[in-house]
């Protein structure tokens, strides 16, 4: 009968424990100066040789010739604990034999002396499954345990074990075998097994044994049953993760922000029988190392999951930001929380497929703040500095002094445009035609002015942007309208506009005058943001339906200035002498 790789190569003395150094050291030394202790407590995850240390140092204790605290396992001693035979070496699973009873029924064996060997040894595994009432019952005899007796606790999980119980053990903490003491383990075995191992295969099963020997042994077994050569995809095909490549494949839909891709291939995987729950979960796992591959490039080799190989994380994780892994590991791990509650799993999985491909769907900055990181990008490599290269022509025509010459005094009159024919009733409004040619911006605003003169000419790879003037005679808007006119403005102009604007429309101030929407921006960031086509125009409408006639549309840098008391007063002399009913004293 077949005997299982992880139980036929199981170490028998100190010497054979992989990756354990610093607690084999320690007890061979105890064993060979006869300074053992009646109670011992091992930790740590599966596979890392708990119960394995244990058994050794059952047979170290007991062992008739040892050899430097090692047993020489040929004596009667050692064989019959290897064998199981002796009852004096008694293993016990605290899983189920986790009652009180049974506790009270050991504790009552434990007082008699051994029959065939020097010490009497627990073996109890997985302890933290033991009941309170159980603790309590073993307290006494681990406190004050007859001289024959040793008891070696094992668990998986320390937190559950009572402090009371702790403090009576000598404490060993078992690490995980790390992957290349691993591969040399498994090369070792399959050598001697005669089993044509591969080095990438013997890598591909450390790394997917996460740390642990004894499952490493027991995948080797399962790809040797194949029969043939194991290399990397043979271990992949034998253990059902030819899926992962799918995996990958979805991964790079995501970052290439694919979005159709990536709903047929989820509802290709869906119709096969995959649970969408699988999907996100090997998503977020390989989100993961490639996360670590980004932050860590040099340590995380053995931090990985283990179920993609180097070129498939190079070329997935090739020119993408940690700051865009972190946004799919937070959105992966969030859904797949919220699935339990779900009432549609696969409707919640496509809309997370979504939010992976544009982070503008999530609801909050994050889109704002992927785009603000794409421009960065931009900039880093040079797009931005090339682009402004080809703008230079229109900066300098937008920065240059504009000639007061060119355009008439504020309070000078300008000759009446043609009256436009009314409209139908029925159409509750006005609409007004832009022309191609912008009115000459008045005398008295500052020179730095974004419109552009109609004769200045643009370059191809943008349009020019004009200030959108009136088509009809209008006169002198007000500065100051009641109310806060201007939010009123602003926000009737955010259901029209993307998050973006609406974030830097709120930092600005505007002022009417002259017919025109003077907006003052506090900064050149702001001012580039809205200064756009799309921008201008929604403004110029809104601003056209409050005040009831066509407005253009001026962007500056700085504050509204403050009103002047002279002009004040002068608006106030021109409103008197309209009204003839009214005296200035």
């Amino acid at each position: 009968m077949h005997q299982a790789l992880y139980r036929k190569w199981r170490p028998r003395t100190f010497a054979d424990v992989i990756g354990q150094s610093h607690i084999t050291q320690t007890l061979q030394k105890q064993v060979a100066e006869g300074r053992t202790s009646h109670a011992y407590l091992f930790t740590g995850t599966r596979g890392t040789g708990k119960t394995t240390c244990a058994k050794i140092l059952a047979k170290a204790v007991n062992c008739e010739s040892p050899v430097n605290g090692d047993p020489c396992c040929k004596c009667p001693s050692c064989l019959g604990i290897e064998s199981g035979t002796l009852l004096d070496v008694l293993e016990l699973d605290a899983a189920s034999n986790n009652g009180v009873d049974q506790v009270r029924a050991l504790r009552d064996e434990a007082i008699y002396a051994p029959a065939n060997v020097r010490t009497r040894v627990y073996i109890v595994d997985e302890v933290h499954m033991l009941s309170i009432a159980a603790f309590n019952a073993l307290l006494k005899i681990l406190e004050e345990p007859p001289a024959h007796l040793m008891f070696i606790l094992a668990t998986t999980e320390l937190h559950k074990v009572p402090a009371t119980i702790l403090s009576r053990c000598q404490r060993f903490s078992f690490k995980r075998i790390q992957p290349p003491d691993i591969q040399a383990r498994l090369e070792h075995v399959a050598f001697q097994e005669k089993i044509d191992l591969k080095s990438d295969g013997a890598e591909l099963l450390s790394r997917l044994s996460d740390g642990a020997l004894r499952d490493a042994l027991s995948l080797l077994d399962q790809c040797a049953a194949s029969g043939g050569t194991i290399d990397a995809a043979a271990v992949l095909d034998t253990l059902g993760l030819a899926g992962n490549l799918q995996t990958a494949q979805m991964m790079e839909h995501v970052l290439n922000r694919d979005v159709e891709s990536a709903l047929l291939l989820l509802d290709q995987l869906y119709s096969g029988g995959k649970d969408v729950g699988a999907i996100l979960s090997e998503l977020s796992t390989l989100t993961r190392d490639l996360l670590l591959r980004r932050t860590a490039p040099k340590g995380c080799t053995a931090l990985l999951s283990g179920g993609y190989d180097k070129a498939t994380l190079d070329r997935l994780g090739k020119d993408v930001p940690s700051t865009r892994f972190l946004y799919l590991t937070a959105t992966l791990q969030k859904t797949a929380a919220d699935l339990y509650y779900s009432a549609n799993r696969r409707t919640d999985a496509e809309i997370c497929l979504l939010r992976l491909c544009d982070e503008s769907l999530s609801g909050d900055l994050t889109g704002l703040n992927a785009r603000m990181q794409r421009l960065e990008e931009s900039i880093s490599r040079g797009a931005v500095v090339r682009a402004a290269a080809e703008e230079a022509p229109l900066r300098s025509v937008r920065s240059s002094p504009v000639k007061t010459t060119e355009a008439p005094p504020m309070h000078e009159e300008r000759p009446p445009l043609p009256e436009e024919p009314p409209l139908p009733e029925e159409y509750g409004e006005r609409v007004f035609d832009i022309p191609d040619e912008p009115p000459a911006p008045p005398q008295n605003i500052p020179q730095r002015e974004t419109a552009v003169p109609a004769a200045a000419p643009a370059p191809a790879s943008r349009p020019a942007i004009r200030t959108v003037p009136a088509t009809a005679p209008t006169a002198a808007a007000p500065a100051d309208l009641p109310g806060d006119w201007w939010r009123a403005l602003a926000e009737s102009c955010k259901g029209r506009l993307s998050p973006m604007y609406r974030v830097f429309l709120d930092k600005c101030t505007g002022v009417m005058e002259n017919g025109h929407l003077l907006i003052y921006a506090p900064d050149e960031i702001t001012l580039s943001r809205i200064d756009n086509d799309r921008v201008r125009g929604i403004l110029s409408e809104e601003a056209a339906r409050a005040v009831g006639s066509p407005m253009g549309i001026l962007l500056r840098v700085g504050e509204r200035p403050k009103k002047d008391p002279k002009q004040n007063l002068q608006n106030l002399l021109d409103f008197a002498s309209k009204h003839d009913n009214i005296e200035i004293k």
